[in-house]
């Protein structure tokens, strides 16, 4: 029985540009973007990292150079390892990816939820709409200065804005930690509150 192959040694051996990244879970490394795609197809072809878990990206904070990395997550179901790679955009006001929706498909999904939250641009992929905001939406809610408390927005169908009269005010998520004011856009100067949740759904949301 041939002994699996030893990625640790391997990969490094076959992509000398990459380097060993910090992780206290998984065996991880930073990539060159202009390499990630090739080191992906590789852990796919040679090492048998043949699924697709995850696609996300990290934004840094306002004023970090750089601000933003992209990440994959790849398992081995015939191994049962994971790996994460791990590639920082080039531009800290447009940042930009290529797509590997070619190399799995489920990539689509994933790299259409990074651009819609955190304003990652995947070059190449095939249908680049918003997934969970409409088109349009000015904001990328997940980036580090969109406060808690969402951002009065317009409503995108002027029917309802009639009929409604009113705007969008995105809330934080039941059970977030804090909340901010509408208007804070910066929370490094917001005061983080509590937010209240003596309501639920059996009991009456106070005015």
């Amino acid at each position: 029985m041939t002994a699996p192959v030893d990625v640790s040694t391997a990969l490094p051996a076959k992509f000398p540009q990459i380097t060993p990244r910090a992780s206290a879970d998984i065996p991880a490394y930073n990539v060159p973007m202009a390499d990630a795609v090739a080191v992906l197809k590789t852990l796919r072809d040679e090492f048998a990292y043949d699924m697709l878990v995850d696609v996300t990206a990290i934004d840094w904070a306002e004023g970090a150079s750089p601000r933003f990395t992209v990440v994959w997550h790849l398992l081995s179901t015939t191994r049962h390892e994971y790996i994460r790679i791990a590639a920082d955009c080039a531009s800290d006001t447009e940042p930009s990816a290529p797509s590997i929706v070619s190399l799995w498909a489920a990539a689509d999904w994933h790299e259409r939820e990074t651009w819609d939250l955190l304003g990652i641009k995947f070059t190449d992929h095939p249908d680049l709409r918003r997934i969970l905001m409409w088109e349009g939406y000015p904001y990328h809610p997940l980036r580090k200065e969109f406060p808690l408390a969402g951002v009065e927005t317009e409503f995108p169908d002027p029917e309802i804005a009639e009929v409604s009269g009113g705007k969008v005010i995105a809330a934080p998520m039941a059970g977030g930690p804090f909340v901010a004011s509408p208007g804070e856009m910066n929370l490094t100067d917001a005061e983080p509150r509590a937010k209240d949740e003596s309501w639920n759904e059996k009991r009456e949301k106070p005015e």
